[in-house]
């Protein structure tokens, strides 16, 4: 990798890390949200995210640039459910979805330093258990790529007319920071390619690749971004784990880690990258995901 180009990589995963920190970007708190007040303000924050990579997209085809290549899609199929479904379990055991799970390590609490591993587990496990399950992929493409031009300028007016509903805001609000994950992404995306770092968690489970330190010097800077993002928030606050607390984590990053591989991909790549390329199996996986969380959610109140 081109090495200003691996800085500029490392820039965005900072502040994406910083922007999780501060965004309402956690599944697991959107679906409560919309389960207990009724409310969707942080599930229409997850999907602006994807709004902002899928109109960034749209842009970059007005543009002389080469498209950024992107991996294949998969074929919707029973395995795919069963693996969003283990990924809902997951994150509700966990508490937090795996962007939720960098957010409460940026506030300190280092419980959740468990949930990578578990996740890491789970991925360098889900061979032998669940052998039959080999994800299909399909050819590569996006009906994204195949949308009117035009689209791309209703996007480009979407977001003038954001930032002047804006300008007299703070400038560093839960919105901005959702609409920062969003072309942080989309940036890496460029620089790097498709990155998210449960992908590189689940390359490290399978074995070291050329990219796979490149990869999780990402996730380092992931890392760092939100813990930075805690601390200028004053959210910051050392809060040493329990054994109850840290076996939570582990548990739950580990069926996030089945789930992950199953289906495949984990809720920060089917937001980031399968729902803005309307990818049918990612939609269906992320639906599935909120239903199991929301089910789960209830049977836990009673």
């Amino acid at each position: 990798m081109n090495p200003l180009a691996f800085i500029g990589a490392a820039a965005c995963a900072l502040l994406m890390g910083a922007a999780i920190q501060r965004g309402a970007t956690c599944t697991v708190a959107a679906v409560g949200e919309l389960v207990d007040q009724r409310k969707a303000s942080r599930l229409r924050s997850l999907l602006e995210a994807s709004l902002w990579v899928a109109g960034g997209l749209l842009l970059l085809r007005l543009l002389p640039l080469p498209h950024p290549i992107l991996p294949a899609p998969f074929a919707l199929t029973v395995w795919t459910l069963l693996g969003a479904a283990l990924l809902g379990l997951g994150a509700f055991v966990n508490q937090a979805c795996v962007f939720g799970a960098i957010a409460r390590l940026g506030n300190g609490e280092w419980a959740y330093l468990a949930t990578p591993l578990g996740f890491y587990v789970g991925c360098a496990s889900v061979d032998g258990l669940f052998a039959a399950a080999r994800p299909q992929p399909l050819p590569a493409g996006s009906a994204l790529w195949v949308a009117p031009a035009a689209l791309g300028l209703v996007f480009a007016a979407f977001a003038l007319w954001r930032a002047f509903m804006r300008r007299r805001q703070p400038w560093w609000t839960p919105h901005t920071a959702t609409v920062s994950i969003g072309l942080s992404f989309l940036a890496l995306l460029l620089l790097e390619g498709a990155w998210a770092y449960t992908d590189a968690l689940a390359e490290l489970a399978h074995g070291m690749t050329m990219r796979s330190a490149a990869r999780l010097t990402l996730f380092a800077c992931l890392l760092a971004g939100a813990i930075f993002g805690g601390w200028h928030a004053g959210l910051l606050k050392t809060r040493p784990p329990s054994a109850a607390g840290l076996a939570r984590c582990l548990i739950g990053g580990l069926l996030m880690g089945w789930g992950s591989l199953l289906i495949p991909g984990g809720n920060d790549g089917l937001i980031l990258l399968g729902l803005p390329l309307l990818w049918p199996y990612a939609w269906m996986a992320f639906a599935t995901m909120c239903a199991v969380i929301a089910l789960a959610h209830q049977w836990a109140g009673r």
